[in-house]
């Protein structure tokens, strides 16, 4: 069984946390002794084999830290952004050890009273804990609607109706108007791409009945298939809408959205002129979103419906979910080369989150991924671990008024405690640990 490379506590060799805007958390509080996470290098234990008198430690080195993701700020893009992603992680080796600094005598320099140094013990214990850590990532988000989507005129003529900036649109109601022709808005993720009527079938056809249902109007079954049941009622909706009534769904007299919909910007006038295609207002969803972007590499932090915690400007937290996970490619600019990035739209959840966020029309957030959880673990706090000279880490364990070097495997790293295995190893035992 290895001994530690050089002797000494609390030296430069002490495992240090990994750098960055990288954050970590666990539950339950460490076990009562254990210190903060410290700074510096990794750890050495002191080597107390009864040595002859003159010989002096070896000095082993422990792996080096692997480099750490550049957190720098990139150049502001030409798209709207409020907020740029902080630096998220660090290797997990930069939370290891670096080399060792050379042998430091233990008790020397004033480091350890003479009765601590005589009787062979550490200077400070802790005891192995049982608990679940989770190893928490953070990044700067954007508090908004979320992107915005494009509104564009089917049909060529004279905006005689566009909404304010700000206004909200729901399910049956107008968004703009085209030689007074209304757009409707109806829900549904299948955008309209043609006309429906009778024999028409698909995706689109389902969402049309859905609305129609949802608005009132019956004599038909809601499936893809429009038939001549689904003709009358639409014949019945166009009346009312004050469309000419013809029984067929004419492309661009209906709008889908996912959900009731907020008039972000407008780019055409009303009383204008426009033409087919031509963009007539840009639209978000009603809820608070947040919108945050993570590296290519970090993209294993992020997946549909994952639970996340954002932190608003006032420091409350609340709950959130990934509602969307985009790839986006960046165009090169003269300051920078073209870049991707995972664009991550978060969705507010419950009504007293959506409240909670209801003061900040737009503002800067915190969104919190939680990139590995463990479950009933053994931890120790990082500063135990000792590095062995035949290689690997391990824990001077304590009993009675002696202590070993017991060789231990380690997982996770979080808050400061590092998840141990090792033969012996169980909740409560005894460890030595720095001053």
């Amino acid at each position: 069984m290895g001994e530690p490379v050089v002797e000494g506590r609390g030296g430069a060799g002490d495992p240090v946390a990994p750098p960055g805007r990288h954050e970590s958390r666990a539950d339950p509080e460490a076990a009562s002794g254990a210190p903060a996470a410290p700074s510096g290098a990794a750890r050495a234990g002191a080597a107390r084999s009864g040595a002859e008198d003159g010989a002096e430690g070896g000095a082993g080195a422990a792996p080096a830290p692997a480099d750490a993701p550049d957190g720098g700020p990139r150049p502001a893009r030409s798209r709207r952004r409020w907020g740029r992603r902080r630096a998220l992680t660090a290797a997990a080796g930069a939370v290891l050890l670096a080399a060792a600094g050379g042998a430091l005598a233990y008790g020397l320099g004033g480091g350890t009273p003479e009765s601590e140094a005589s009787s062979g013990l550490p200077p400070a214990t802790t005891e192995v804990a049982r608990e679940t850590i989770s190893d928490v990532e953070t990044a700067s988000g954007e508090l908004g609607f979320g992107p915005a989507a494009t509104a564009a005129a089917r049909a060529g003529g004279t905006l005689t109706r566009v909404p304010g900036t700000g206004a909200e649109v729901g399910r049956g109601e107008t968004l703009f108007e085209v030689d007074n022709r209304p757009v409707t808005v109806m829900y549904g993720d299948e955008p309209a791409y043609r006309p429906m009527a009778v024999g028409t079938e698909g995706a689109d056809v389902e969402q049309l009945e859905r609305n129609l249902s949802k608005l009132g109007y019956g004599g038909f079954t809601v499936d893809s298939a429009f038939t001549e049941g689904t003709a009358a009622a639409v014949m019945e909706w166009q009346d009312d809408r004050g469309l000419e009534v013809t029984g067929t769904v004419e492309l661009g007299s209906v709008l889908f959205a996912p959900g009731a919909v907020r008039v972000d910007s407008l780019q055409a006038e009303e009383g204008g002129q426009v033409q087919p295609g031509a963009p007539v207002l840009d639209y978000t969803g009603t809820e608070k979103l947040v919108t945050t972007e993570l590296e290519p590499a970090d993209q294993r932090l992020v997946e549909d419906g994952g639970e996340v915690e954002v932190t608003l400007p006032d420091g409350q937290t609340v709950a959130g979910a990934v509602e969307e996970v985009t790839t986006v490619i960046e165009p090169a600019t003269e300051q920078q080369d073209a870049q991707t990035v995972i664009e991550v739209v978060v969705a507010l959840e419950g009504d007293d989150a959506q409240e909670a966020a209801a003061d900040y029309p737009l503002a800067a957030v915190d969104v919190e991924f939680v990139s590995e959880t463990r479950e009933d673990v053994l931890t120790v706090p990082i500063a135990a671990l000792m590095a062995l000279s035949e290689g690997g880490f391990g824990l001077e364990v304590v009993e009675g008024s002696t202590t070993s070097y017991v060789p231990v495997d380690t997982g996770l790293f979080a808050d400061g405690k590092v998840e141990v295995t090792g033969e012996g190893i169980t909740e409560g035992t005894v460890v030595g640990m720095p001053r």
